[in-house]
C-alpha cells in the first residue's frame, strides 16, 4: 500500500470524529439498553465500508453489472396487467373518496396513513424485494393506458395526432421536482393533516399526469416525468426481479442499477432522494429546532404570519439539504477527476450516480422503519372504517397498534445494518462502474477512493441524524 493510500484511509477511519460528539451522546428514545456506545456503531461502520473497499480491490478485478444477463423466468397471465391496473385505480378512488368525505381527522382516516405510510415508505421496500411492482398498479397509468388505447383508435381515423416525442433535455427533471414537492407536502405544508386536501392534492397530481400522457404519450412520460414512477422504479433495479407485461425476468441482485440510463436530472433525482429524506431526519433534531426559530423571527420581521414564516424556514431547510446532499457528491467527483483530468465533471456525476440509488433506499428504511412497523399496523383497522365514521367492514375497526412486537433496540440495529449495507453496495457499484470506465488496474482503485469518502460521510450522516433525533 502507498503512501497517499495509508494517508487516505486513515482520514477515512477518522470519519466518525467529523461528528459532533454532543450529538452523538444523544440517542433516540428507547435506546438507551444498545449494549455498546452509539458512537462505536459509527467506527464499525466506516470499518466495514473500509474492509469492504480493499476486498473489492483484491476480489473484483472486471466488471460484472454492466452488462448482466436476466433470465425469463415464466410467462405472466395476459389479464394479470390489466387486472393490476384496475386494482390500483380501485384503491385510489376509495382513498380519495375517503379524504373528500370521511372524517377530517388524520388519524381516523384512511388516506393520510395510506398516502404516507404505505405508498411512500411501503412500496420502495416492496420494490427493492418484488422489483417495479408499482408500474402495474400506477392508477393514472392505468388510466392513461385506457384513455390512450382510445386516442390510438380515434387517431387511426384521423381524429387525433400521434403523442408528441418527450424531450430529452427534460429528462428525469419533472420526476426530481416532484418528489421534492411530494416532501414539501409531507414536512413543510400545514394543510398535510387535512385529508381533503390531501385527497385535492392527489387529484391535482392525477390529473397532470394524464395532461403528460396525452402530449407524450404514456409510456413515454411515466418512464421520465411521473415523480412516483421514476422514484419507485429506481428501487426496483436493485430487485433481482424483472417485471414485464407478458413475463417474469430474474437477474442478479443490484445489477438493474448498473445499466440505468443516464438521462439529464439523474444526479438531481437520486440527491434529491437522499436529501429529503436527510432533512426530514435532521428536522427533528434540536439543532434544526434553533436554526427554523432563528428562520422563522427572521422572515416575522419582514412582515410574515408565524405560520408563513416556519413554513418559509422548513422550506429553505429542504432545499438547503438537497444542495448539500448534491454538493458533496460533487466534491467526490471532483476528486475523482484528478485521476483522468479528460473526463468532464458532468460526466463522471452522471457515470456515478447508479451508486447513490442504494444509499437513497438505505436512507428511507432506516429514516423511516419504524414507521412501517409501527404506524403501518393501523391500515389494520382504517381499511374497516376507511371513513372514519365507525363503520367495520372487515371486523378489525376495534384493532390497535402492537408496539411490543419490535422492540425500539430491534428497530435501531435494522436502522444501522441497512445503512451499512446500502453503502456498501453503493461502492460495489461505483466499483464496478470504475472498472468500466478505467479499466482494470491501479487507476480504478485510485478512482474509489474518493468515493470511498462519499461514501463513509454519507453512512456518518445518517447515523448522527437517527441519533440526534429527540
Amino acid at each position: 500500500m502507498t503512501r497517499r493510500t495509508a494517508v487516505v484511509l486513515t482520514l477515512l477511519l477518522s470519519g466518525p470524529l467529523w461528528l459532533p460528539a454532543t450529538a452523538l451522546a444523544h440517542g433516540l428514545v428507547g435506546k438507551q439498553d444498545l449494549p455498546i456506545p452509539r458512537w462505536l456503531f459509527a467506527w464499525a461502520a466506516a470499518t466495514v465500508l473500509v474492509v469492504s473497499f480493499l476486498a473489492l480491490a483484491l476480489l473484483w478485478p472486471t466488471a460484472r453489472l454492466q452488462h448482466a444477463r436476466d433470465w425469463r423466468l415464466t410467462p405472466l397471465p395476459r389479464l394479470l396487467d390489466p387486472l393490476c391496473g384496475a386494482l390500483g385505480v380501485t384503491v385510489f378512488a376509495i382513498a380519495v373518496y375517503a379524504g373528500l368525505a370521511g372524517n377530517q381527522s388524520a388519524s381516523a382516516n384512511l388516506l393520510p396513513t395510506l398516502m404516507f405510510v404505505l405508498f411512500w415508505v411501503g412500496i420502495p421496500c416492496a420494490s427493492f424485494v418484488f422489483g417495479d411492482v408499482f408500474r402495474a398498479f400506477n392508477p393514472w397509468r392505468a388510466i392513461g393506458r385506457v384513455s390512450g388505447w382510445l386516442a390510438v383508435r380515434a387517431a387511426a381515423r384521423g381524429v387525433l395526432p400521434e403523442p408528441l416525442e418527450y424531450p430529452r433535455r427534460l429528462g428525469y427533471w419533472p420526476a426530481a421536482a416532484g418528489i421534492l414537492a411530494f416532501v414539501w407536502i409531507e414536512l413543510v405544508y400545514t394543510g398535510r393533516s387535512d385529508p381533503g386536501a390531501l385527497a385535492i392534492l392527489a387529484l391535482a397530481y392525477a390529473l397532470v399526469q394524464w395532461v403528460g400522457m396525452t402530449i407524450y404519450g404514456v409510456e413515454a412520460w411515466s418512464r421520465a416525468a411521473d415523480a412516483f414512477g421514476v422514484y419507485f422504479a429506481l428501487f426496483a433495479r436493485l430487485s433481482p426481479l424483472r417485471w414485464t407485461r407478458r413475463a417474469l425476468f430474474v437477474r442478479p441482485p443490484v445489477a438493474g442499477a448498473a445499466q440505468l440510463a443516464v438521462n439529464p436530472g439523474t444526479v438531481a433525482l437520486v440527491c434529491t432522494a437522499i436529501g429529503t429524506t436527510s432533512f426530514d431526519g435532521f428536522s427533528q433534531t434540536g439543532a434544526w429546532n434553533s436554526i427554523a426559530q432563528t428562520l422563522q423571527d427572521a422572515f416575522r420581521e419582514l412582515g410574515l404570519s408565524p405560520g408563513n414564516a416556519l413554513e418559509l424556514a422548513f422550506t429553505l431547510g429542504l432545499i438547503v439539504a438537497v444542495v448539500v446532499i448534491f454538493s458533496f457528491y460533487r466534491l467526490g467527483i471532483e476528486g475523482m477527476r484528478t485521476v483522468d483530468p479528460s473526463r468532464s465533471t458532468n460526466e463522471l456525476a452522471g457515470a456515478f450516480a447508479h451508486s447513490l440509488i442504494p444509499i437513497a433506499l438505505a436512507y428511507v428504511i432506516a429514516h423511516y422503519f419504524g414507521l412501517l412497523a409501527y404506524q403501518g399496523q393501523a391500515i389494520g383497522f382504517l381499511v374497516s372504517d376507511p371513513l372514519g365514521e365507525g363503520s367495520d367492514l372487515f371486523g378489525t375497526a376495534n384493532r390497535a397498534i402492537d408496539y411490543s412486537w419490535l422492540s425500539a433496540t430491534a428497530v435501531w440495529y435494522v436502522q444501522v445494518v441497512t445503512l451499512v449495507v446500502g453503502h456498501a453496495i453503493g461502492l460495489a457499484l461505483a466499483h464496478d462502474r470504475a472498472l468500466v470506465l478505467y479499466g482494470s488496474g491501479r487507476e480504478s482503485v485510485r478512482s474509489q477512493y474518493w468515493m470511498l469518502g462519499v461514501m463513509v460521510g454519507f453512512t456518518c450522516l445518517a447515523l448522527w441524524l437517527l441519533s440526534s433525533q429527540a
